[in-house]
Parts: C-alpha cells; sequence; structure tokens
C-alpha cells in the first residue's frame, strides 16, 4: 500500500465504519490509540452530527482516522411495490404500536453538505459507499490532504474506482455484514456475490491502486490470507460490533453468539438494499416480499426497528452481521486490535515457513 497511508496507522487493521449508532466516537478512538485505523459512519446522520462527532472524536485522540459517507441514490420508479410493501408491513405497526416512517424522507443522505464539511475541516481518510464520487469530488478532497477509498464488489466495479482517481478500493466480499456497496442495485445480480478471497485476486489483477479487503474477516490469520492474496489491509466490521465501545444495542451485541441465530442472508427486508444480517422472524417474514428500493425501505422500517430494539425484540431488528459473527469476542477495541495483530504475526511466521499455527 501506498505510504500515504501505511504511515498512517502501524497495522493493517481498519475498523469498518457501520452506521446506525455502532461506529461511534469511542470505538474508533479506542482503535486509532491501538494502532489501527478507527472510522465514523456518516450514514444516516446530519452534517452537523457528523461534524459534532468528528470535533468529539479529535478531542480523545490525536492519530489519524477515517470518515464514511453513503452516495446519494437514483430516483426509485416504482412507488407502486413501496405501497404494496408498507401494506404488508402494516401488522408490524400494529404489533409495535407505531406508525410506519414516510419512504420519501430522503434520497441524498445530505451528502452536499457533508462534503462541504469534509473540505472545510479536512479529515485524514474519507470512504464512500454505495457508488464512486466523480473525478472532481475526490480531486478536492486530495488537494484538502485527505486519503479516499471507495468501496468495490466486482472487479469491474473497483476499475471504476481507479479512474475515478480514488486512492484505494475497499474490496468487499459477499461475506461482509451489513449493506452490499454494490455501485448499482440491480435485483437480477442478488445472492450473486463474490467471495472475498477470489475477489481480492480478480481486483488485483484488474487494478493498481492498493486493496483493502473486507467481508467475514474475525481473526489475524484471515487478515494474513487476504494480505497474501493481494490486499495491503483488512477491513473488519462484524469483529468490533461486539467491543464494549460499540454504540450497537446490547440485544445486538448478544445475537452475535446466541445458539438462536445460526446463518446470516442478504436481505433487502429492512432498507430495500442487499444487506447481510442474522436470519430472524422479520427477515424470514418479509424479506421474499420487499421491493428494491432504497433509501424508501429503510425510511419505511425506522420506526419499527427502533422499537423493536426498545423493547428488546431481536426478531424484530436488523441484526447486520458478517458470516464470521459466531467468532465475535467481546474484548475492548484495544485489545482486540493487539490480539489481531499478534495472529497475524503469528500467521505470517507460519506462512514464510518458520513456524505453525498450534
Amino acid at each position: 500500500m501506498s505510504s500515504a497511508l501505511t504511515d498512517l496507522f502501524p497495522h493493517p487493521i481498519v475498523q469498518a465504519p457501520m452506521a446506525g449508532g455502532v461506529s461511534v466516537p469511542h470505538l474508533a478512538a479506542a482503535v486509532c490509540e491501538a494502532g489501527g485505523l478507527g472510522f465514523l459512519a456518516a450514514g444516516y446522520k446530519t452534517a452537523d452530527g457528523m461534524y459534532q462527532e468528528i470535533k468529539q472524536l479529535r478531542g480523545i485522540t490525536s492519530r489519524p482516522f477515517g470518515v464514511n459517507l453513503f452516495m446519494p441514490q437514483p430516483e426509485y420508479g416504482d412507488r407502486g411495490a413501496v405501497e404494496i410493501y408498507a401494506h404488508q408491513l402494516a401488522g408490524e405497526a400494529t404489533w409495535y404500536d407505531t406508525e410506519l416512517g414516510d419512504p420519501d424522507s430522503g434520497r441524498d443522505d445530505a451528502y452536499d453538505s457533508k462534503l462541504a464539511v469534509l473540505l472545510d475541516n479536512p479529515v485524514p481518510v474519507v470512504s464512500f459507499h454505495f457508488g464512486v464520487p466523480s473525478r472532481e469530488i475526490l480531486e478536492s478532497l486530495r488537494r484538502a490532504g485527505t486519503f479516499t477509498l471507495v468501496t468495490a464488489t466486482t472487479a469491474e466495479e473497483a476499475l471504476a474506482v481507479e479512474r475515478a482517481g480514488a486512492d484505494a478500493v475497499i474490496a468487499q466480499g459477499v461475506e461482509a455484514g451489513g449493506h452490499q456497496g454494490t455501485h448499482r442495485d440491480n435485483p437480477e445480480t442478488d445472492g450473486t456475490g463474490i467471495g472475498l478471497l477470489s475477489l481480492i485476486a480478480q481486483v488485483r489483477e484488474t487494478v493498481s491502486i492498493p486493496i483493502v479487503a473486507a467481508g467475514g474477516i474475525m481473526r489475524g490469520g484471515q487478515i494474513a490470507a487476504a494480505l497474501a492474496a493481494g490486499a495491503s489491509a483488512a477491513q473488519l466490521g462484524t469483529a468490533f460490533l461486539a467491543t464494549p465501545e460499540s454504540g450497537a444495542n446490547a440485544v445486538h451485541k448478544q445475537a452475535l453468539t446466541n445458539p438462536l441465530f445460526v446463518r446470516t442472508e442478504l436481505t433487502r427486508a429492512f432498507s430495500g438494499r442487499p444487506a447481510r444480517g442474522l436470519v430472524n422472524r422479520f427477515l424470514r417474514e418479509h424479506g421474499p416480499y420487499a421491493p428494491a428500493a432504497y433509501p424508501e425501505v429503510h425510511h419505511l422500517t425506522s420506526p419499527l426497528r427502533k422499537k423493536a430494539a426498545a423493547s428488546g425484540d431481536a426478531q424484530g431488528m436488523a441484526l447486520w452481521a458478517g458470516q464470521g459473527h459466531r467468532m465475535a469476542r467481546e474484548l475492548p477495541a484495544g485489545q482486540l486490535v493487539e490480539v489481531l495483530a499478534a495472529e497475524l504475526d503469528l500467521a505470517k511466521t507460519a506462512l514464510s515457513g518458520k513456524g505453525d499455527l498450534r
């Protein structure tokens, strides 16, 4: 990886930006202080809310960190499909004693306002999800001294990232928890995602910019495998979800290793975009019928998810998790970085033929 990024953090460990209140400043700070790259998630926040979190993070660590933005989404034409889904969710609204959200609550996630803040008050790293920013935006961030990363789920998307001028690409395998960062939401490709190691190899043969590997990584040995495949660093989300610094709901944290939740699945049930979560009642009952309508479905189900979380009902929550969720460790975030780094060193020694993994 180019020194412009590797100089920012000693360990090739990136804490994934998890929107919805998970990637809070104290989590990012703990990761940064331990030698990884901590991230704030600006998704679903106002521009001022993002700015206040940046100020808070800067108050508790002087180390480099990142901020993630969601790209604005194109208009969704089939209003009827959203209305039909809203009708299907009427029973959920009755059950949780709430109203469904307004599907027209906004499409751009205050993208322009957030960019203005990040250009006026530059941060070390900015990443993008759900698409590729314009070359002009990436150049503006570079001139401000910001390193840019963009998520890709295929080699073709990675090529688009490189051509736009991003400094590095996040190769997100299908194992990843939460939303897939596909550039275009095409229902015809549902369930056809690429596994991380295959994706790294394909992306490595397609682009020359550095690769950050993401998707189901929970152990240092997996980081070593990603590096050996061609990545320069690894991004972990679910592994940090269970830490005490994480802002995730306690029910969500407990569900990661709860034997009631044995597998994950990609679903549109909660947001209208493919996202990997633990299979629960809501996902099973509504996933097959949810339209490809993001962020309309996200806004529609928001009150339901909040009431389920408030009542401690894991069966109605969006329990985002990667395929390695059963390997989650309830360690402080800083200690987790140290353990992962030690596991990585051991795995690298074994791969070099100087030891073993016993």
